[in-house]
């Protein structure tokens, strides 16, 4: 084990302030006192938190519909985010995004998207500012293994390639598209498919923080030194349905408890540290207690936090540049 205990302590914080923040949101929606739609990220910690522990504020990312641990592992204030869940006006968004269109451009968090697939054209363009800026940022897309069928995500594929974007790809197959299970729908393999446009890919372990760190990093890196985009094939699990109501029937009795109990992101980054002695039990139980706090905190800010007026439904329509 090779990294600080500063680098760990962070990465076990980000982990399970997605996980503390997913649950909650689990369990006030079924509550009823949240609006719209939410999609939880619960189970797949790792990935959101492997890949942007390699990025700054001056990289973008671009989201889907499952985009809380997104936000949160790219820097994103919890309460912020909470409240624009909940319709806040003084939420991230102005209580106007929601769950699946929450963002934050000083966090270069380009936002969730209700639209499959519409992360990678917006990363391309982002990559294409960084280059010719010469900013020397990155952009990364998240897409589910639904996305990775669609064509505006193959037609990112050959554009960034064309030109040469400092891009990556993560493709986060948590194993179904809605109800469709990826090995039905998805033909061949996300690395040869990567290949195909002439970028490297690579297939990692979605439940190991470390797995996804280290074939970031090298993604990121090669996009920095100008050596173009690559592909991440993430294989991991959601904890949670396609949406909160979803019950599931689609899934195999047992399927959830057993990715619970032997596949948990959170438990398996434990026994990594802890075996290595470089972190305890007695710290990350510390950093929980900690975590919980503040998501209590953002629970309770939001509900008392004030609602748009009407008169806003007219305001934040168009933009100027």
């Amino acid at each position: 084990m090779q990294h600080s205990r500063e680098f760990l302590t962070t990465a076990y914080r980000t982990m399970t302030t997605i996980r503390k923040f997913e649950d909650r949101v689990h369990d006030e929606f079924a509550a009823g006192k949240i609006p719209g739609f939410v999609h939880l990220y619960a189970g797949e910690e790792a990935s959101a938190a492997g890949v942007c522990m390699n990025l700054n504020d001056g990289d973008y990312i671009a989201s889907t519909h499952r985009g809380h641990g997104h936000c949160i592992a790219k820097g994103c204030d919890p309460t912020a985010m909470m409240k624009e869940i909940y319709g806040a006006a003084d939420g991230l968004c102005g209580g106007k995004g929601g769950s699946m269109h929450i963002a934050d451009l000083s966090k270069g968090m380009m936002g969730a998207n209700g639209i499959v697939g519409g992360g990678p054209p917006l990363v391309c363009g982002a990559a294409l500012t960084a280059k010719t800026l010469d900013t020397g940022g990155v952009a990364v897309a998240f897409v589910g293994d639904g996305a990775s069928n669609q064509g505006t995500t193959l037609e990112s594929f050959n554009l960034a390639n064309v030109w040469n974007l400092p891009a990556v790809f993560v493709v986060e197959d948590n194993g179904y598209a809605e109800t469709t299970a990826s090995s039905w729908a998805v033909a061949g393999s996300q690395v040869e498919r990567a290949k195909a446009f002439g970028m490297p890919g690579v297939q990692v372990d979605g439940f190991d923080f470390f797995a996804v760190f280290d074939a970031a990093k090298e993604a990121v890196e090669r996009a920095r030194e100008g050596k173009g985009p690559s592909l991440i094939h993430v294989k991991l699990a959601r904890h949670y349905g396609h949406f909160e109501g979803d019950a599931m029937a689609y899934r195999a009795d047992g399927e959830i408890e057993a990715i619970r109990k032997d596949s948990d992101p959170l438990k398996i980054f434990r026994q990594k540290v802890c075996a290595a002695a470089v972190l305890e039990d007695k710290d990350l139980d510390s950093i929980e207690a900690e975590v919980a706090a503040v998501i209590d905190q953002a629970v309770a800010a939001s509900e008392a936090a004030p609602r748009n007026d009407p008169e806003s439904l007219l305001t934040d329509v168009y933009t100027a540049y």
